[in-house]
């Protein structure tokens, strides 16, 4: 469609009224077997971002965590080391002392993948571990 002939089609919808567009609407669907209507899959996932509001977007558009040591389980000497492997120079006192003192953050603004990385390695040692 040359961009002379789309103006003028944009125009003329412009014009028109509501039930005019209404009209267009339903001749369009008609003529092509098409239906303006959202999917239900996509109505349910906008009704939630809406309902979530700035928690779903907060979410999204989150990229620093906080790990926190909840609980050290059964295995202290195993958190201990884990903890002093995932935090480079990290003296072996404060490291008992992390762990002991559960719950407490291990660290803070860092990137998702890191974060996943560092609670993978203290879960491994038996930890329960928490990402915020």
């Amino acid at each position: 469609m040359a961009e002379n002939s789309r103006d003028k089609l944009v125009e003329e919808i412009g014009n028109m009224t509501v039930l005019e567009l209404a009209d267009l609407l339903k001749s369009l669907e008609e003529k092509f077997d098409i239906s303006a209507v959202m999917p239900m899959a996509g109505a349910v996932g906008a009704g939630a971002a809406v309902a979530g509001g700035e928690t779903a977007a907060k979410e999204e558009e989150k990229s620093e965590y906080k790990v926190t040591l909840q609980n050290m389980g059964s295995e202290k000497i195993k958190v201990i080391k884990a903890l002093r492997k995932v935090i480079p120079n990290l003296e072996l006192s404060k490291a008992r002392q992390m762990a002991e003192e559960a719950p407490t953050v291990v660290v803070e603004s860092v990137s998702k993948e890191e974060a996943t990385k560092i609670k993978g390695e203290l879960e491994a040692a038996g930890a329960k571990v928490e990402l915020s």
